[in-house]
């Protein structure tokens, strides 16, 4: 039986949108089919373009919400005395949302000191829709006893704090600044301390209105700066700037900004990664110190030059090396005063198309909210469903179990060194980071990341002689000597290998910097296949909206013969069990069943056979073109009798080309995330990354890792 939790907000500024899209996220990582529903749009003064809710969750969660009614159109309705009349539009609006799913979140009104028919409207809608009621606030400018009483009046709208249907209480920004320090400009000497984690005891403690255990609170979402840190295109965009360079105007986000007033030498702390550093256009020494930074690896989030002063050209030229890193450059007519005003009025909602900082956001709510007990509220029957995030959320889940030892010989990347302090901080592996204890503290420092006191940084130098040995018995019916050993260990993908063939770490996670080849060539050499593999082969873990479906191989095998291409599929099949995943695999090819000729199609064809007479316990089935393969109603005319047309999860591509290229068009084409390549066939586990990685990329890769350790 569908259940609706209707969530409304004790005041304006609470993030009520923010903790709605969190329960859809923190519901469906636990497996539940959830819909989101927006009965009326509430635009705010800043709002542009479609609803920002229905918007954000159709461009992030994969959901069709229907389009909210007008407030306008409601508040004519209820001048008009057509309260139930709006009320079954409400409930049209909700049906077309809800669909089949277990679950409907509702967002609510926010309301507003002078429309009190908003708080009507709310309490009609809860009613009408017969749902379970949940407030979300935040405690802003307010005291703790302020709070306590907005809570309390809020839950007297829908019966007092004892109704049997109003739930309880989420708390949302704990821990923020006050009002007027969590505006975007930050002083010139920002603080290094993170937002303290308050504990969920003590804050229930502090109000009175969670004493009565039938009104709880569902949940304490910790304040987090970096989730309200801009593009710096919306500062760009903001300012009306005129972009002098553009580099990464896209991609890099304002974490603080620094208004140089200051001379140089005293401003120089100030350069960090996510800085944004404001300076009249005649400070050619700020701008050029700001790209000696960049050029140092700090990926500033740009430099606005203010009173519409652009620099000499020459000063422009010095500057290209730095512009070439990524450094945006604008410029603006006021003057730095007035700059910096404007940036202290800027909005810091998350806009509807920052499709990044919308998923940070709801992973963040998602995290520290009670899903389970809403899930017990509702009586779902969980059933085994793996949404993506519900995929993503058992990965970290089950790495976190294992508590393994990962090796990453790309230590001092940037992008390596953000992935281990957050796998540490998630408790999801203990990374091994590879490199110059001090340069790989200095990438950190850089990239405003805090590392761990207890997390193992270890000099390659310290370790590397005690493998020599080692490595020369592995490698020594090759003819390998003790110098030649010496020489290959300095290259610290070699070194990490031989700790994983030694039992000193459980996995090795590389490719950041280095090549597929890089990675693996040593992992054959010195860890070898199984027994029962003849190759080592890779998967991608391909998150479509609906479910998670496995590509191999993808990264590896240019041209597998039919044996080969058995063992892909068989290898394929054993990953996606060992993830959860029950397999369906489709041997695709340009043919389906015995309807096409040719040595491709037959190989595909001899591939399946030998593949079913090894392993008949897998369903798998081929020749199947790739729409017989995903798609039921071309499955039925094309292949009415195979146990897995029309509902593979586990496609194998005949080769390299046809591979790489569908799994990358995939991606791309739908925007969707891949995890991969994961490899298979190897004793022990050793993982390959794109050089063009994410910091989630090898988060997920890491946690693959440690499962891949775990069996």
């Amino acid at each position: 039986m569908q259940h609706t939790f209707f969530i409304t907000a004790t005041g304006a500024g609470t993030g009520l949108t923010s903790v709605c899209l969190g329960l859809v996220r923190a519901l469906e990582q636990l497996g539940v089919n959830v819909a989101f529903c927006k009965p009326i749009a509430q635009r705010g003064s800043f709002d542009r373009g479609p609803e920002r809710s229905t918007h954000m969750v159709r461009s992030t969660l994969g959901l069709s919400p229907a389009e909210p009614l007008s407030l306008s159109h409601a508040q004519e309705k209820l001048s008009q005395g057509k309260t139930d009349a709006f009320m079954e539009e409400v409930i049209q609006v909700f049906q077309q949302s809800a669909g089949e799913a277990e679950v409907v979140i509702v967002e609510g009104l926010v309301p507003l000191a002078d429309d009190n028919y908003i708080d009507q409207l709310n309490a009609n809608m809860a009613t009408a829709l017969d749902a379970d009621v949940i407030l979300v606030a935040a405690k802003n400018a307010d005291s703790t006893a302020q709070l306590n009483e907005r809570i309390k009046m809020a839950a007297s709208l829908f019966g007092g704090l004892n109704h049997h249907r109003l739930l309880g209480c989420v708390l949302n920004k704990v821990g923020a600044p006050d009002l007027d320090s969590q505006q975007i400009v930050a002083t010139e000497e920002p603080s290094e301390e993170a937002p303290s984690d308050i504990g969920l005891e003590r804050i229930i403690a502090s109000l009175p209105v969670f004493s009565d255990k039938r009104f709880r609170c569902l949940g304490a979402i910790q304040w987090n700066p970096l989730l309200v840190a801009p593009r710096t295109s919306d500062v760009s965009h903001y300012l009306k700037a005129e972009v002098l360079n553009e580099g990464q105007l896209l991609e890099r986000r304002v974490q603080n900004i620094t208004v140089c007033a200051r001379t140089m030498k005293n401003m120089l702390h100030t350069l960090k990664a996510g800085a944004l550093i404001v300076t009249p256009g005649d400070r050619e020494d700020i701008l050029l110190v700001s790209c000696m930074a960049a050029l140092n690896g700090v990926p500033l989030a740009g430099v606005v030059l203010t009173g519409g002063i652009e620099p000499e050209p020459g000063i422009m030229a010095l500057c290209q090396s730095a512009f070439k890193t990524g450094l945006p450059l604008m410029l603006v007519g006021g003057n730095t005063f007035k700059v910096a005003q404007q940036l202290n009025n800027m909005n810091t909602e998350v806009p509807p198309d920052d499709i990044e900082r919308i998923n940070s956001v709801m992973d963040a709510a998602a995290a520290d909210l009670d899903g389970e007990w809403l899930i017990e509220r509702s009586q779902v029957r969980l059933e085994k469903r793996l949404s993506p995030p519900a995929f993503r959320y058992q990965l970290v889940q089950r790495a976190r179990a294992g508590k393994k030892r990962i090796v990453l010989p790309e230590g001092d990347e940037p992008r390596t060194v953000q992935a281990a302090a957050l796998c540490h901080q998630k408790g999801i592996a203990r990374c091994v980071l590879l490199g110059k204890p001090d340069e790989v503290r200095s990438v950190a420092a850089s990239h405003n990341v805090t590392l761990p006191d207890d997390i193992e940084i270890i000099d390659p130098e310290s370790v590397r002689s005690q493998y020599v040995a080692p490595m020369v018995a592995l490698r020594k019916h090759k003819g390998l000597t003790e110098p030649m050993a010496e020489a290959m260990l300095e290259d610290t993908v070699v070194l990490a290998t031989m700790m994983l063939a030694r039992g000193d770490v459980d996995g090795l996670v590389s490719g950041a910097v280095h090549t597929t080849a890089n990675t693996i060539r040593p992992a054959l050499q010195l860890i070898k296949t199984k027994p029962d593999a003849a190759l080592v082969s890779s998967i991608f873990f391909m998150l479509l909206p609906d479910q998670p479906v496995i590509y191999g191989d993808c990264a590896v095998n240019p041209d597998p013969n039919a044996e080969e291409l058995a063992d892909i599929a068989i290898q394929s099949g054993d990953s996606a069990l060992a993830f959860g995943i029950e397999p369906r695999i489709a041997m695709i090819s340009y043919s389906t069943g015995q309807s096409g000729s040719g040595s491709d199609v037959e190989k595909v064809r001899k591939a399946t056979q030998l593949a079913r007479e090894k392993r008949p316990d897998l369903m798998l089935d081929g020749p199947l073109q790739y729409d017989a393969a995903s798609v039921p109603s071309v499955a039925a005319s094309k292949a009415p009798d195979s146990p897995v047309a029309g509902k593979a999860n586990v496609f194998i591509f005949p080769d390299l080309n046809t591979g790489n290229t569908t799994y990358k068009a995939v991606q791309r084409s739908a925007n969707l995330v891949s995890i991969g390549p994961m490899l298979q066939g190897l004793r022990k586990p050793v993982n390959d990354l794109s050089r063009g990685a994410s910091v989630d990329d090898i988060l997920y890769t890491i946690a693959l890792t440690a499962i891949q350790a775990m069996a």
